[in-house]
């Protein structure tokens, strides 16, 4: 999921060399541009809180005051990024992510069972068969793994980084290896909180990284439990600068404003502007005494989760417009895979929604009947897939040399593609569908904070 869309936007911002709320807008008009970012800019904000949150659990883990250490936290990303140098930005961004190879340590240190990581990698370990909280966690899971900003940022990161079609082959290996890269290390965690918990009384008791990193300390040993704080340190400050950056890109596209990394504050300073704006503004939720950290986190991350599909079906629709891609257009067997994948994560707010509302219903019997509909709209994309395929066999083949040096003509030159009322209707339909399971999220996030989270 993570590898099949991030690729679909590496591809958007190699050849058209613009962001994705950019094409969004002229593409689809500005109401549906206000849409995928209206959205975005309040998970991103959520996200951006979260990211802060475990700064502050880190620096608590040492004994720091959280109220000490977020400040300097947030002077740091500020000045990292106010640069006006995109490899100065890169460089620093390089060292945190070295810093995420103590995964590996923590993994070795916590002796995990060679046969019990085999069978918890291919048997779901579900005991009693799946429930709502159990559903909750498994999407908060999606959420974080492959969430909406990550869409904007990939495609505006490739466009400030100058990529082009000629050098897409080499950030598409980029993109794969850093899919592998995270799913390794998280990984690595979940084996180490297994071996920490397993058959004691924390296990399956979820409240905050700070608790976890405790944990692994009085379980395991103290050294395992600084490894997971520095870890949480580590990628809670990379997040925060990704996720803001994400904001501040699509803020620039939807608002016409200069936006790059590449350029000087005195050159964009509404860019650097929201930046700073939200970093500051993020820091200061976290400061809020007694907030409960743990259920904020999990719920930004299903919130992360039930917007995906919409950014997702934007790229989709992007990726098999002609004028903007041209040669460079998804294959058939791509849109099957991208379809299959809104199929999944509508199938897993539909669940969301039903416990909510159906507290004591069969999740599995439910899970069952939602695949065999997700399995039929796969085959539906598959004939669709065909049929644009076939549309476009009379275009003329491109030799390599071809395909890569072609790019989008300039925006303003593209007439914006009609939309067929089919599509009309099952946009508007997956917009409401969408508000209807954030607020089911919302009453759900209220049930868990009137009693213990587990």
């Amino acid at each position: 999921m993570l590898i099949v869309n991030q690729e679909m936007v590496v591809r958007l911002g190699a050849v058209t060399g613009v962001g994705l709320a950019k094409l969004i807008v002229e593409r689809f008009g500005r109401f549906w541009g206000w849409y995928s970012v209206a959205g975005l800019f309040l998970l991103n904000f959520l996200v951006i809180s979260t990211e802060f949150i475990g700064v502050g659990l880190a620096a608590e883990y040492f004994g720091f005051n959280r109220y000490i250490v977020v400040p300097i936290a947030t002077l740091v990303l500020i000045g990292i990024t106010a640069s006006g140098n995109f490899r100065q930005w890169e460089r620093a961004m390089f060292v945190f992510l070295f810093a995420s190879l103590l995964v590996l340590p923590l993994a070795a240190l916590s002796h995990p069972s060679p046969g019990a990581v085999l069978r918890g990698f291919l048997v779901p370990g579900i005991d009693g068969g799946i429930t709502a909280s159990g559903t909750l966690m498994i999407f908060a899971i999606v959420g974080t793994t492959v969430a909406p900003w990550q869409l904007f940022f990939q495609q505006s990161n490739v466009v400030d980084k100058r990529i082009t079609p000629r050098w897409l082959d080499y950030e598409k290996a980029d993109t794969v290896l850093g899919a592998i890269v995270v799913v390794v290390g998280a990984a690595a965690i979940m084996m180490a909180a297994a071996s920490a918990f397993g058959g004691t009384r924390d296990f399956g008791h979820f409240s905050s990284g700070l608790e976890v990193a405790q944990g692994l300390a009085r379980n395991l040993h103290p050294g395992v439990g600084a490894i997971f704080a520095l870890l949480l340190l580590d990628a809670s400050i990379v997040g925060a600068s990704a996720v803001t950056l994400a904001t501040s890109y699509a803020f620039g596209d939807v608002f016409g404003v200069r936006q790059s990394l590449n350029r000087r504050i005195g050159e964009a300073k509404t860019f650097y502007g929201s930046y700073t704006a939200m970093v500051l503004l993020a820091a200061s939720v976290v400061l809020i005494p007694s907030a409960p950290l743990g259920l904020i986190t999990t719920a930004v991350q299903v919130l992360a989760g039930i917007l995906l599909p919409s950014a997702t079906v934007f790229a989709l629709l992007l990726c098999n417009d002609p004028e903007v891609l041209g040669p460079w257009i998804n294959r058939p067997w791509l849109n099957v895979i991208a379809i299959f994948i809104v199929g999944v994560l509508l199938a897993l707010s539909t669940i969301l929604v039903l416990t909510t509302v159906f507290p004591s219903i069969d999740v599995g019997r439910v899970a069952l009947v939602l695949g065999v509909l997700v399995g039929a709209g796969t085959v539906a994309a598959a004939a669709w897939g065909v049929r644009v395929q076939a549309r476009l066999a009379s275009v003329p083949r491109m030799s390599r040399e071809e395909r890569a040096s072609w790019r989008m003509p300039a925006l303003a030159l593209l007439q914006r593609p009609p939309w067929s009322v089919v599509r009309r209707v099952a946009m508007v339909a997956l917009s409401g569908y969408l508000v209807l399971t954030i607020l089911m999220l919302i009453v759900r996030a209220i049930q868990i904070a009137l009693k213990p989270f587990s």
